[in-house]
């Protein structure tokens, strides 16, 4: 029998729909994403915690769900909202349904709203703070003004430094390769990795890492707040720092870690948060976002090619073009809104990508910014 559920916006905008997950109460950032496939990955990407993530496509969960499409051990998201779970899951590769997943991992999920009047409302006024109430926690007669409060009282991202929340709590090496249909990944012991990266774990995602260890990377991945000079003893022939939710002007840590490492001429390549970072320790500045970046059909321009790359994107912070210093260029920007999606320093073999190559949007346009960091890596040696 079906429970009920509650999605309620800071605003005062109220949702009354199903619950097909863990019952409870959750709060966080509530944004949407037009992604029309991806939906276990978009649950998994460490990049949004503390959010609830708004699918705009209606039919979510008739694939399932396998335990290969995860970007992380657990869900991060906060919570999920969609227009309909279908009866039925049908999928050569599936092992569990999506309503049982959520439940196993005991995240909440809302479904039978009207996503699009949310996605409207997420559009015009920005990304929302919001709550979901569901099962028990959604019936009485107060339960609207318990989740009217419990929305407001979540304090938003803006000054939330999550990166060292989700980052791991020790070093450890990642050696899978990409996935293949009808292979799986690809084993560590087929790849020849004479490269050594070490790599800042600010909420990375594994297809990042398995995408560096089939391009010939050993990988070490540390803490968010390991000391520069730590990693420098490792004697990497790169660093890179990964992508993660939250703010990134409170990362302090990680800001005055990678000003170390670019002190040394060694190759540092950054993706999404990595990209805002890499951004404030060269100088410039980042801006929380209306609504932010949340989809994989987001169109990028190759500043100085021309060439436009279809991208997934995940982001609610960027940085500000206006303040880049002399010594850093912009190399891509968004076709959507013109924000600034990549920079590279003039002085310093590093650069960074707001968008997520790893996430096979075009399916391959971004692909070849990994090459380009192995390229600089190899010149260096």
């Amino acid at each position: 029998m079906s429970k009920p559920a509650i999605l309620a916006l800071e605003d005062g905008s109220v949702f009354h729909g199903t619950a097909i997950g863990a019952e409870g109460k959750t709060s966080g950032e509530v944004v949407f994403n037009t992604a029309m496939t991806g939906y276990q990955e978009i649950l998994t990407d460490p990049s949004y915690t503390r959010q609830i993530v708004t699918l705009t496509y209606p039919h979510i969960g008739n694939t399932g769900v396998n335990g290969e499409d995860i970007e992380s051990a657990t869900i991060a998201a906060a919570g999920l909202v969609i227009r309909d779970l279908p009866l039925l899951a049908s999928n050569f590769r599936s092992e569990q349904t999506l309503s049982d997943y959520l439940v196993s991992q005991n995240v909440l999920g809302i479904a039978d709203i009207d996503t699009r009047r949310l996605t409207r409302i997420l559009r015009n006024k920005g990304a929302q703070n919001g709550a979901i109430l569901a099962g028990a926690e959604a019936e009485g007669d107060d339960a609207v003004e318990r989740a009217l409060e419990a929305a407001r009282a979540f304090p938003g991202l803006k000054g939330m430094d999550l990166a060292k929340v989700v980052s791991c709590q020790a070093p450890y090496e990642w050696s899978e390769g990409e996935w293949a249909l009808g292979k799986g990944y690809q084993d560590a012991a087929t790849i020849e990795r004479p490269l050594h990266v070490v790599a800042y774990d600010y909420g990375v995602k594994r297809n990042i890492l398995r995408m560096l260890a089939s391009r010939g990377c050993r990988l070490t991945v540390v803490p968010a707040q390991m000391p520069a000079a730590e990693v420098l003893a490792m004697n990497p022939d790169g660093v890179f720092l990964a992508n993660g939710p939250g703010d990134p002007e409170p990362c302090d840590y990680a800001i005055k870690a990678i000003q170390e490492v670019l002190e040394t001429q060694i190759p540092v390549f950054g993706i999404c948060l990595g990209h805002q970072l890499l951004a404030l320790a060269s100088g410039a500045k980042t801006v929380k976002m209306s609504h932010g970046h949340h989809g994989a059909n987001h169109p990028v321009v190759d500043v100085d090619s021309g060439t436009v790359m279809i991208t997934s994107q995940n982001h609610g912070f960027a940085a500000d073009e206006a303040s880049l210093p002399a010594n850093v260029r912009a190399t891509h920007r968004s076709l959507f809104d013109g924000t600034l999606q990549g920079i590279e320093l003039t002085d310093r073999p590093a650069f960074s990508f707001q968008g997520h190559p790893e996430a096979s949007p075009g399916p391959r346009d971004v692909a070849p910014l990994f090459d380009r960091f192995v390229a600089m890596m190899w010149a260096r040696r």
